[in-house]
């Protein structure tokens, strides 16, 4: 049986932490909840691999205008969460309110980017239509063939790595209690979730459980089959380059394109490295880094901005989203009883920190979830005649 420093069982035990586990410990910690965190590598995850784009306009997607409200909430509450982890922790995250461009580079894909724009119009977006020549204007570093972009002022940017290590320190300074394991098994008493059984055997105990293990959430034995989240991986392979001082400035904001019908990125860190992603693969739980994954990355990036190949290339890396049935997340109690979830958040998942920080820690107080998570509980994938 494990129990906190006080001597007393958890309130609370969060299975995973990466940056969703983390910030739900860190709020339920804030509101006065013994809790702990079940993880091997705290600030691992997904995080280590995301480009950290706060994208809510340039990501909107046909169908998901839902997931758009609760993404705009979420890119609202960034600058103060920022502004509250950076002082709890003295810790930079890189947070850089640098807006996006988004840009065609040929018929095709302009058609389809004014298309996008109209959908950003008709859900009362702010984002403006510029020409080729003022694509470049902005951004110089573009190729010669953009077509015309969209400018998106209030699409952001964060570092995920130094975001996920600010909320680590967070969670210690707040007493979150960290278990360095993997959670094996969930433990079920009376048809209530009561702790977890670890990889080393310890058993932990608490109040309430979330599960927050991302791509890895619907692994847990002894979930119930009614319980079990639909989350899958997702692969994605990121390329990082660095900017030397002869080429800075490089670019001044994010850039993305269309191209061959493939996304493609380039996010600036004011440190001088360059993120370049994303491929998105159903391929299981490989997370190999390809040479073709690179290549395609690196190709795209080079129709986009050709000065690129002259950047020296300094990591490859794969990692795995938590995909969901319809790209959402899964917020909310789940089927059994005492156990709640906070994953499936796929591309998304650092954009919405903020607000599941929130949306979890108001639910795990008083046990009502506000009314934003409410198009996202994980009841809307039971079957049919099952509350």
């Amino acid at each position: 049986m494990s129990r906190t420093s006080a001597g007393t069982t958890p309130d609370v035990l969060v299975i995973g932490g990466g940056i969703i586990g983390l910030v739900t410990a860190w709020r339920a910690a804030q509101r006065g909840l013994r809790t702990a965190v079940a993880d091997p590598e705290p600030g691992g995850g997904a995080a280590q691999v995301a480009a950290g784009m706060l994208a809510a306009v340039t990501e909107l997607h046909y169908g998901e205008e839902t997931l758009l409200r609760l993404n705009l909430a979420s890119a609202e509450r960034y600058p103060d969460f920022v502004a509250e982890l950076e002082d709890a922790t003295g810790r930079d995250v890189g947070y850089r309110a640098c807006g996006t461009l988004a840009v065609a580079l040929d018929a095709d894909d302009r058609a389809h980017l004014r298309e996008l724009h109209a959908l950003q119009q008709r859900c009362g977006l702010r984002s403006e239509w510029l020409s080729g020549r003022e694509c470049r204007r902005l951004e110089p570093m573009l190729a010669p063939g953009v077509r015309g972009g969209l400018r998106v002022d209030g699409d952001h940017q964060v570092d995920p790595r130094r975001l996920a290590a600010a909320l680590v320190a967070a969670c210690g300074r707040a007493g979150v209690v960290f278990h360095r394991a993997w959670a094996e098994r969930l433990s079920v008493a009376g048809d209530r979730a009561r702790g977890v059984v670890l990889a080393d055997g310890t058993e932990v105990a608490a109040g309430q459980v979330v599960l927050a293990a991302g791509s890895r959430s619907g692994r847990l034995a002894g979930v119930p089959a009614e319980a079990v989240p639909p989350v899958r991986p997702v692969k994605g392979q990121v390329v990082r380059l660095s900017v030397p001082e002869a080429y800075a400035p490089f670019l001044s904001r994010t850039v993305r394109a269309v191209v061959r019908g493939s996304h493609v990125y380039l996010v600036p860190r004011e440190s001088g490295e360059l993120v370049v992603g994303a491929t998105s693969e159903e391929l299981g739980w490989d997370t190999t880094v390809t040479a073709g994954g690179v290549y395609e990355l690196l190709r795209d990036a080079h129709e986009l901005v050709p000065g690129i190949t002259e950047l020296p290339l300094t990591e490859t890396r794969a990692g795995l989203r938590p995909g969901s049935p319809d790209n959402a997340p899964l917020l909310g109690p789940s089927a059994l009883p005492g156990l709640l979830l906070a994953t499936g958040h796929h591309r998304n998942g650092v954009l919405l920190t903020p607000v599941t920080g929130d949306v979890m820690g108001t639910l795990l107080t008083s046990g009502e979830l506000p009314g934003e998570a409410h198009a996202f509980t994980p009841a809307r994938f039971a079957p049919v005649g099952v509350s």
